[in-house]
């Protein structure tokens, strides 16, 4: 903080104590939110680093300054919030401004709380502490939810309209359609009510993701028949054996993993190589260094294929929210899960260019072994 003579009367520029800001031996400057003091006569006398980008005020500026001058704060309203506030006039048992949003000169939104110090219960106040957040991270999160909902209600409108037409059909003319085309609309309900429910799914697998509440149940796992189902689960819909090339290295580490959610990892990264790439899809199942500390091997899976492959300059966005490439479909959801049920496990997982030039993600687990087996 800088250290000078002040534009108050009187007053001198100086860093507060530490137990007047934020707590015996924090620097104010090492805050992560913005920190504004005044003093008891309401100049400021503390303006940390992150206040000043926050507010783009250099603190040399405001230090010394009147409080309502130095953060000239509005409501939404475009009413001035110090002369609503009144914090060393107003009612003497308040001790507190709650969290709010509020506007800087130029019509910047930021985060604002406040907390009056006084030396006695009723007292004059002794200390304005403000605390100021940048409300950008909010913002960006705000945005997903609603891609999140508009990508959604856009999803489960067309299979919601196909259930309802085909049923609405089926009751009011049921006599007027042969057995196979009552067959063909039952059919298509199923597939469009199946497709219902794996995006409810998602949603669910994103919630708990999100929130740090993806459960992860533990049992031994054969990887390699893991992968050997799935590959005969597109052989018998109708896909060439030969498309598939399976190579398991011997001896593996026994892997204790969720089965279930290995199943859906699996599940998207065999499905994206069939649908988006060409040629052979490879699935090497390799031992590995495993990718928690303390653990000497892990499990490794690579799926490749020889199809475009995934331009460099998206290759950082491949795991994000709705990421979609030129020719996918869907709701761009599935990569963003994968790596969360793959982190939710103590894993990695990479994208990269194949041999053959298509795409290559690679997922790295630990053995992660139950405490009473080590």
């Amino acid at each position: 903080m800088s250290v000078g003579t002040s534009s108050a009367p009187g007053a001198q520029r100086v860093r507060p104590p530490a137990e007047d800001t934020a707590g015996p031996g924090v620097d104010p400057d090492d805050l992560p939110d913005g920190l504004v003091v005044a003093d008891e006569h309401g100049h400021v006398i503390c303006f940390n680093a992150a206040a000043e980008r926050i507010t783009a005020v250099p603190a040399a500026t405001a230090l010394g300054q009147r409080l309502e001058t130095a953060l000239p704060l509005e409501d939404l309203e475009g009413r001035r919030w110090w002369q609503l506030t009144d914090p060393y006039g107003g009612l003497a048992i308040r001790s507190r401004q709650p969290e709010r949003n509020l506007l800087l000169p130029g019509g910047r939104e930021v985060l604002v709380a406040a907390r009056y110090v006084r030396a006695e219960p009723a007292g004059p106040v002794r200390r304005v502490v403000v605390s100021l957040r940048d409300t950008e991270a909010r913002c960006r999160t705000e945005r997903s939810h609603a891609e999140l909902i508009a990508t959604v209600a856009h999803e489960l409108r067309s299979p919601l309209t196909s259930v309802k037409g085909f049923t609405a059909t089926l009751l009011a003319k049921w006599e007027r359609f042969t057995d196979d085309q009552k067959r063909l609309m039952l059919e298509t309900v199923d597939a469009d009510a199946d497709r219902v429910t794996r995006l409810i799914a998602e949603l669910l697998d994103i919630s708990r993701i999100d929130s740090g509440r993806l459960e992860v149940r533990r049992q031994p796992v054969d990887i390699g028949a893991a992968v050997g189902r799935h590959i005969q689960a597109y052989v018998a819909a109708g896909q060439p054996a030969d498309r598939f090339l399976l190579r398991v290295e011997q001896p593996l580490p026994a892997l204790w993993a969720d089965p279930d959610k290995i199943d859906q990892v699996l599940s998207n990264l065999i499905e994206n190589a069939v649908r988006h790439g060409d040629g052979t899809v490879t699935i090497d199942v390799t031992a590995s260094p495993s990718p928690r500390e303390g653990e000497d091997t892990g499990t490794s899976v690579t799926v490749s294929d020889e199809g475009p492959g995934i331009p460099e300059e998206s290759m950082n966005r491949v795991f994000t929210r709705f990421w979609r490439g030129s020719k996918r479909g869907g709701t761009g959801l599935g990569l963003y899960i994968v790596k969360g049920i793959v982190e939710a496990h103590g894993g990695t997982i990479t994208v990269g260019r194949a041999p053959g030039g298509g795409a290559l993600f690679r997922f790295t687990l630990p053995v992660a072994a139950p405490a009473y087996l080590t």
